[in-house]
């Protein structure tokens, strides 16, 4: 049912690394642009990166530098290397289509906490 599931969260301490993946259905990935997005607690739901299918990809001001993502089109993923990573990272991160849409449901997330 829910067609995205996001994974490779967890706490690591402030300049270190993470990896995250996201499973999407065929029927998401095939045709879009995909991206990652974070909502901090309090703080609204924010664009992190988008990937086209053909691979082009842009990233918000604050992560330019230190995050890649990257997509398997094959395997239907989507990846965020973060890499230097800061306090104000931390947040719940989703992959999603880019732009959202109102008919795609919003995965768990994956929690990526940045704290010493």
């Amino acid at each position: 049912q829910v067609q995205l599931v996001e994974s490779g969260g967890g706490l690591v301490q402030p300049g270190g690394s993470l990896r995250l993946s996201c499973a999407a259905s065929g029927s998401i990935f095939s045709f879009n642009t995909m991206g990652w997005y974070r909502q901090a607690p309090g703080k609204d739901r924010v664009f992190v990166a988008r990937i086209t299918t053909g691979g082009y990809a842009v990233y918000a001001d604050s992560v330019k530098g230190r995050f890649t993502i990257s997509r398997d089109n094959a395997k239907n993923t989507v990846s965020l290397q973060m890499n230097s990573l800061k306090p104000e990272d931390t947040a719940v991160y989703y992959c999603n289509t880019a732009p959202v849409t109102d008919f795609q449901p919003w995965g768990q997330g994956t929690q990526v906490t940045v704290s010493s």
